[in-house]
């Protein structure tokens, strides 16, 4: 082992030993002394600033939430350049961020303490934006579209089942942007960015109070453009770039002293030139490989002949010398995200101690994309390709394969075309003089097809005979050979209706002893209905006939919708629930515990080749945890510390996976069924070793480990228990666990200095972040699947700002985000084993980015 790893290891024990001795010392009676006799100290006198945060549907502060909570101000948000998803990445204990091995960069998921999602599934985080779930695609695991951390109050990352308060259920947890709404201060923002690659941002905000305290008016307004950092040289495009726009208004009309109603309308599109997949191998020799499939000969010959493997290994030659941030792409990529809705939140005071509440919104998602995800030339795996003549791309180069682009195979709908109602009722109340406060409601959830969603792929076509189809087939001896691209039209329509109850007890109310004791209980009982259909079919060389994808049957092309259709239904039902006490040892010392349960629906398989494959169950999680928030005081200097640590039974975990039904000949994909044990441990902690100074961090442990997780193979593999023939049973139980980054740290210095008299103040953030390797493959086991194993990666961040130059009202500010310029990986396609796709690429972080901004402030803002 190098010193350099053996440093790396030691950073995040250090840290750990570090956090453990303040812990000691924050529970020594003199500690909680100076605590208990200075209550306010921390939040009037250089104390730490708190978040009021809406875990739990109120607001409250985040100290005072028995749950793990991590939240962002919009000062840190800018500061720490967090502007979408990816950049959440190691800033939050326990949370992993990236596309999953998925054809678009915009579709980001999110998982938390191993629970993310899964193709086809719902998501295991869900994303609200306003109280209100994002609508999810199907196809893609992309929650809502660009535009929504700008203008936010806060943005919380709640860990762990929420199950019983919030709307859909989740195992993972929950992201909840929560944007500025309208003041009585006339007032507003705008902000411009310019910087490499291009990079030209604008966003800003104004707040209007049409009628005060009566009418209030806040519109939010962004536009992104920013050049891509993966060359494609066949195309001569960036791939990966950004351009977006997005708008937001939020209308507050409060016609009684008791009734308050706020009405946020949004949109958002998003047009871009698609993820730079970089090639990285074809499985040529292994088990399954392009040479017994035939589409090419393994022999040796003179020259690279149409049949030859050399073909494949020229077209990874190139790519090696192409490097990390060039591709050449055969079809020219695109990704588009068209994004709209409004929602509606109506607040009845009733009367000192209770509140009714209705929610309502209305959502629109059209995600539509294209993606070469074998990053070559050749047709191994396009998707939605729309080919058309490649500027002076004739050959592949060191070979004599005509790069003809004439196959011209989008079917001109989009991949997921969904809308989303969602109807909330809720009553707030408190009792007992406030020692008892409860939330009883009920929620009702229907997202399904908002028009015509299809698709379209090119698979396994041989080398020679790229760029055909069945109207410009390659004509050889044997027979003209084509490579039509398959179609499929699909949909999936998913309804949940629930009922739930949370109530917190202060046993104060029974003796003043025990006072800020507290017991929570929840309860929630859910109905899902999953049901949809799908159609998919490839074309076969007679031109009259296809080939079922679902059944292998060969049908008439002309009733091919309706022959290769099926349809399937899920009925389901849970409850879930919570139990936590905790205590409030001081006023800032909060002690907790809880055991909940989680559960996430199942769902249709829109790729499925046996009956009894189209749909998959739902999974459940119980989970066990434990931790403290703590503010206090060492010689006067300012300390949080909020720790915990959890155990979790997750079972029925939902898996994708390649299928194969041997009768039919047709190739799909199937949700399996698994059981794991999660352990692990989070920590926060920052201080104020001086007025203007702020140093923290975070870390997290995650141990995650099957139970079982077995199947029987159609077609043998490799499992944990070796080779496995045809019908036996394929036992993955040793694989590590999806998604998982054991170990996540970062560290964080903010300091403001202020500049002179009345010049406004410096502000200076510098962060590092790192995350450990992570497993990315759901059904493979290592040895098989190449650059399944993401590695470890550190991030480095700076931001400089002058606030207010010289009571202007102006900001200026330099940022540099990946300042190192590292090189790391953020997903893989896991598809190169044999029974899979049989190519191995990946997808690259963000280059180093920096830049300037100005901001200007007006109003009251």
């Amino acid at each position: 082992m190098s010193s350099e790893i053996r440093r790396r290891q030691r950073l995040p024990l250090l840290a750990t030993s570090m956090m453990a001795g303040v812990a000691a010392n924050l529970f020594a009676p003199a500690a909680l002394a100076q605590a208990e006799a200075q209550p306010q100290a921390a939040a009037q006198d250089g104390g730490i600033a708190d978040i009021i945060v809406t875990a739990n549907r109120r607001q409250e502060r985040n100290q005072d939430v028995p749950i793990a909570i991590t939240a962002f101000s919009p000062d840190r948000l800018e500061q720490q350049g967090i502007a979408k998803e990816q950049d959440l990445q190691a800033s939050v204990p326990s949370l992993v961020v990236g596309p999953n091995g998925q054809g678009s960069r915009d579709a980001q998921s999110f998982t938390i303490r191993g629970q993310g999602a899964t193709f086809q599934a719902s998501p295991g985080v869900v994303v609200y934006m306003n109280e209100v779930p994002l609508p999810a695609g199907i196809t893609l695991s992309q929650q809502g579209g660009p535009g929504n951390f700008v203008d936010l109050e806060n943005l919380q990352v709640l860990s762990g089942p929420q199950g019983t308060l919030f709307g859909r259920n989740t195992t993972g947890g929950a992201v909840l942007l929560v944007p500025k709404k309208p003041t009585n201060n006339f007032g507003g923002w705008i902000k411009g960015e310019i910087g490499n690659y291009d990079r030209r941002y604008i966003e800003g905000a104004v707040n209007i109070p049409v009628i005060e305290d009566k009418l209030l008016v806040r519109v939010v307004g962004a536009f992104h453009d920013r050049d891509g950092y993966t060359r494609d040289v066949v195309w001569n495009k960036d791939r990966d770039d950004e351009h977006w726009y997005s708008g937001r208004i939020g209308i507050t009309f409060k016609p009684t002293e008791t009734i308050e109603n706020y009405t946020m309308i949004y949109g958002a599109k998003s047009s871009n030139n698609g993820a730079g997949f970089v090639h990285k191998g074809y499985n040529i020799d292994g088990a399954g490989g392009l040479a017994q499939l035939g589409l090419c000969a393994n022999a040796p010959v003179a020259a690279i002949g149409p049949f030859s493997c050399d073909v494949y290994r020229a077209a990874t030659a190139r790519a090696d010398a192409l490097g990390p941030r060039q591709t050449a792409l055969g079809v020219d990529i695109f990704s588009r995200t068209k994004t709209w809705g409004v929602t509606n939140t109506t607040d009845f005071e009733l009367s000192d101690e209770l509140t009714l509440r209705n929610i309502v919104s209305f959502q629109k998602l059209e995600l539509d994309y294209a993606y070469d995800s074998d990053g070559t030339v050749l047709q191994q795996h396009d998707v939605d390709p729309n080919r058309l003549p490649a500027p002076g791309q004739v050959v592949l180069p060191g070979t004599n394969i005509p790069l003809t682009y004439f196959n011209e195979n989008d079917p001109g709908f989009p991949r997921d075309d969904l809308k989303q109602f969602t109807e909330e009722l809720q009553l707030q109340g408190s009792t007992l003089d406030k020692q008892l406060t409860y939330t009883v409601g009920g929620f009702y959830y229907d997202q399904r097809p908002s028009g015509t969603q299809a698709g379209s792929a090119i698979v396994y076509c041989p080398a020679f005979a790229t760029g055909s189809d069945l109207d410009n087939p390659v004509p050889l001896p044997g027979g003209d050979v084509s490579c039509p691209g398959n179609y499929s039209t699909y949909g999936t329509t998913q309804t949940s209706k629930a009922l739930y109850a949370q109530a917190t007890f202060d046993f104060g109310a029974v003796s003043p002893a025990l006072e800020s004791l507290r017991l929570t209980g929840g309860y929630r009982h859910t109905w899902d209905k999953v049901r949809g259909y799908s159609t998919a079919f490839l074309p076969n060389a007679d031109g009259t006939t296809a080939t079922c994808s679902s059944t292998g049957l060969s049908v008439p092309i002309a009733t091919a919708v309706a022959d290769c259709n099926y349809t399937a239904e899920l009925n389901s039902k849970a409850s879930t629930w919570l139990i936590g006490l905790d205590y409030k040892v001081t006023r800032d010392v909060l002690l907790f515990g809880k055991v909940s349960r989680g559960y996430k629906a199942g769902g249709f398989n829109q790729q499925a080749v046996f009956t009894n494959t189209r749909t998959f169950e739902p999974e459940t999680v119980t989970s066990y945890e434990a931790g403290f928030k703590a503010d206090f005081r060492i010689a006067d200097v300012p300390f949080r510390l909020n720790t915990s640590a959890y155990l979790l039974d997750y079972k029925d975990i939902q898996r994708a996976g390649a299928d194969f039904n041997p009768g039919s000949g047709a190739g799909g994909a199937v949700v399996r069924n698994a059981d794991a044990r999660i352990k692990g441990v989070e920590v926060e902690a920052s201080m104020q070793p001086f007025q203007g100074l702020e140093i923290g961090g975070n870390f997290s442990h995650t141990d995650a480990k099957y139970k079982t997780y077995e199947f029987t193979t159609n077609t043998g593999g490799l499992g944990c228990n070796g080779g496995v023939a045809p019908g036996g049973t394929v036992d993955l139980s040793c694989l590590p666990f999806q998604y998982v980054s054991p170990y996540i740290w970062s560290i964080h210095a903010n300091a403001t200095v202020p500049v002179g008299d009345d010049m406004g103040k410096l502000n200076f953030f510098v962060n590092y972040s790192h995350t450990s390797r992570q497993y990315t493959d759901p059904g493979n086991v290592p040895s098989v699947q190449p650059g399944a194993y993401l590695e470890a990666f550190g991030l480095l961040n700076m931001s400089l700002d002058w606030n207010d130059v010289a009571r202007s009202g102006f900001d200026v500010g330099l940022f540099v985000t990946n300042a190192t310029n590292k090189l790391y990986r953020i997903s893989n396609t896991n598809v190169f084993q044999g029974g899979g796709l049989l190519y191995q690429s990946t997808l690259y972080g963000e280059p180093r980015m920096y830049g300037l901004r100005l901001k200007y402030r007006f109003g009251g803002e």
